[in-house]
């Protein structure tokens, strides 16, 4: 069993979920084998042409959240099994309610090393619970809200700012989210620091 092993097939679970919510799709791709097979909710079959549905789906604007924890790995020479719990969050409307569904899941993860790098196989999720809650605030909150000027805040993070006005305190002169153009340059920047301008 090595830590290094360990570590590379960790970081691959990691990633897979960064490249798949940011819509990196090359990176995405390269996290699983070329004949990689997954299986989730509303998917089973190849991995490439999982990634291609994602694609249409982000590009149509459809966006989920990944947060993946630390996960279990077993190796055995050059395979490996990966348990990982997840947690996906989705906002949509449905029914012309706008809802945050919560799920709760696993992966299961069969992995390989091949000339040196390891990738997935196969990747199963195995679902555990999941919760859908209205994004709309109850009658109770719509006053704290009406005074926080909602509408004036990027959704991103649009109760976090009336939170915190709510407590007195001041938010941030910027503050980054996605699709952001200073977010965008600041993640221009990170590149080229990391490439060494």
């Amino acid at each position: 069993m090595d830590a290094n092993d360990k570590y590379a097939c960790a970081e691959l679970i990691q990633g897979w979920g960064l490249y798949r919510d940011q819509g990196k799709w090359p990176q995405l791709l390269a996290t699983f084998v070329p004949e990689g097979e997954i299986a989730v909710s509303w998917f089973s079959g190849s991995f490439r042409e999982f990634v291609a549905h994602c694609r249409q789906s982000f590009e149509a604007g459809q966006r989920s959240k990944h947060q993946i924890f630390p996960s279990c790995v077993r190796i055995a020479r050059d395979r490996a099994l990966a348990e990982t719990s997840i947690v996906i969050l989705v906002r949509q409307t449905i029914s012309g309610v706008l809802t945050d569904l919560t799920s709760y899941a696993r992966f299961l993860d069969r992995l390989e090393r091949r000339g040196g790098r390891w990738a997935i196989v196969e990747r199963a999720a195995v679902y555990e619970r999941d919760r859908l809650d209205r994004v709309e605030p109850s009658q109770g909150l719509q006053k704290l809200f009406a005074e926080s000027e909602l509408s004036t805040y990027p959704e991103p993070y649009r109760y976090m700012a009336a939170r915190l006005k709510a407590a007195g305190r001041a938010l941030a002169p910027l503050i980054h989210y996605d699709a952001a153009p200073h977010t965008t340059e600041l993640c221009a920047r990170y590149e080229a620091w990391l490439g060494g301008e």
